[in-house]
């Protein structure tokens, strides 16, 4: 999946990623895709969560060498 931009998050344990991702989100313009890279297996069920919560839209994870790749659209308006 194609991201507009790349957090790296390598490292970093509950609630950092979801900190980080709520920082660089706002940076995006609306409709464009953030990618979340982290090694805590908590963001798998952190993420969905996260943009239900505040109406951004879970394209998905893929599992990479120990590595998640989460997608998230930024929300229109």
């Amino acid at each position: 999946m194609e991201a507009d931009r790349t957090v790296d998050c390598v490292g970093l344990y509950c609630p950092m990623p979801i900190v980080k991702t709520s920082q660089e989100i706002k940076e995006l313009k609306d409709g464009e895709v953030l990618e979340i890279v982290a090694d805590d297996p908590g963001i798998r069920s952190d993420m969905p969560a996260w943009c239900a919560k505040t109406g951004h839209e879970f394209l998905g994870i893929e599992e990479r060498d120990g590595e998640y790749h989460v997608f998230v659209r930024k929300k229109e308006g």
